[in-house]
């Protein structure tokens, strides 16, 4: 087995822990999610944004590495992931609370074509996501050990502040004090 082929099975197996694949057509239960953590993790904090590109429902090509000089909340996340689905209304909201201070990514997982997240985005109506996909699962390879949902807050210089890894409550008061307190230093 060639080394890259190892290393997209890890990674697949990491995704696999995290939401079960079983019910692609839906989203599977939170209790798939159990390994992970949902709480504020600074140990991988200076690490840099990975410089991926990521396409969106109408072909347009986003490099990470460019997006450089504003702070960025990159959120990995598939349709068939309930924890992941949970969230991104949730994303939505933030992103338009701190529209001008923070860019907030969200990048799509999905592996079986575009058409299930433009069925989503088309669904759900978001007003402040744009529909990132990375369907080749490159970020979750940069970013090492991810378990979807996984979110990474990276400041202006484009390092890693902290993550999340697993179900988070974006509206709550311990995710904007922790953004807050990342952005003050911008």
């Amino acid at each position: 087995m060639s080394r890259l082929s190892l290393t997209f099975a890890c990674v697949l197996g990491l995704f696999v822990a995290a939401c079960d694949r079983s019910a692609p057509e839906e989203a599977q239960e939170n209790g798939a999610s159990a390994p992970t953590s949902g709480e504020i993790d600074r140990s991988m904090a200076g690490e840099l944004m990975p410089a991926s590109n990521l396409r969106d429902l109408e072909g347009r090509i986003l490099n990470l590495g460019a997006v450089q000089g504003t702070p960025v909340l990159l959120n990995l996340w598939a349709t068939w992931c309930a924890p992941c689905v949970k969230e991104m209304p949730l994303l939505d909201e933030l992103a338009g609370d701190y529209e001008g201070r923070m860019r907030v990514i969200t990048a799509s997982q999905d592996m079986g074509g575009e058409e299930k997240v433009a069925g989503f985005f088309a669904q759900n109506q978001f007003e402040h996501l744009g529909s990132w996909m990375d369907p080749d699962a490159e970020l979750s390879f940069a970013l090492g050990d991810t378990v979807l949902p996984t979110t990474v807050l990276y400041n202006a210089l484009g390092q890693e502040v902290w993550r999340v890894r697993g179900d988070y409550d974006w509206s709550s008061e311990e995710a904007r004090t922790a953004i807050d307190e990342a952005l003050r230093f911008e």
